[in-house]
C-alpha cells in the first residue's frame, strides 16, 4: 500500500532524524542513562511509599527488580517471584518497599504506559524502518524542527523494543528494550 505525500513527506521527516537528541529541560538522564537488565520482558511503575520517588519494576526472564528512578539505584530483587503479569491489568506483586502493591507492567505480554505528561509532554513510538523503533518526545506537532520542537530521544535498533512511557505522576519517563531500561526524570 502506498502512502499518501503527507505521510512520504512524515515518513522522509522523521527517517532523516537519525540523531539521538537527549530530552529537553527540565528532563534528565537518571543515573549514568542505561541500566541494563539482560532479558526484560517489562516494566511497571510505583511509588515509593517513604521518599515519594518514583520506582520501576522491571520483569525479566530471570526474576523482577526494582529500581529508583531518581537514583537509578537497585534496591529490591526478586530471583523467583511469586508470579509473572497477569489478569486483565496485567499486573503483579511488587516488591520491597511496594511488596503490598499490585502493578500493572506494559511489555512483551501487551499492556500499554501512559503517552502524556504534566507539562504537555508526549511521546510516539514509531518504526518506520522495522524492526527498529524510535521514540521521539514532543510537546506540539511533529511540523516543527528536529532537536527544537520535537525530539528522537531514543533508538532500540540493537535489541527488541518493549514499552516507552511515562509514569503515573508524569515525573519519569522510561524506555525499555529486552536488554535495557532508560529513564529520565523531572524530579
Amino acid at each position: 500500500m502506498a502512502l499518501t505525500p503527507y505521510q512520504q513527506q512524515l515518513h522522509d521527516r522523521i527517517t532523516a532524524a537519525t540523531e539521538v537528541t537527549a530530552p529537553p529541560a527540565p528532563w534528565r538522564p537518571v543515573g549514568r542513562g542505561l541500566i541494563p537488565v539482560g532479558g526484560l520482558l517489562g516494566i511497571g511503575f510505583a511509588v515509593h511509599p517513604d521518599t515519594g520517588h518514583d520506582l520501576v519494576l522491571t520483569v525479566s526472564s530471570s526474576g523482577h527488580g526494582l529500581f529508583d528512578a531518581v537514583t537509578g539505584e537497585k534496591l529490591e530483587r526478586a530471583y523467583d517471584p511469586e508470579e509473572d503479569p497477569d489478569g486483565p491489568d496485567l499486573s503483579c506483586p511488587g516488591i520491597g518497599p511496594v511488596a503490598d502493591v499490585r502493578i500493572p507492567v506494559a511489555g512483551l505480554w501487551g499492556g500499554g504506559l501512559h503517552t502524556g505528561a504534566r507539562g504537555g509532554w508526549g511521546i510516539e513510538v514509531i518504526s518506520p524502518e522495522w524492526p527498529s523503533h524510535r521514540v521521539l518526545m514532543t510537546t506540539g506537532p511533529w511540523t516543527g524542527e528536529h532537536g527544537k520542537d520535537w525530539h528522537h530521544i531514543f533508538h532500540a535498533s540493537w535489541s527488541e523494543f518493549r514499552a516507552a512511557g511515562f509514569s503515573p505522576t508524569g515525573r519519569t519517563l522510561a524506555v525499555a528494550t529486552s536488554s535495557d531500561l532508560t529513564l529520565w526524570t523531572v524530579a
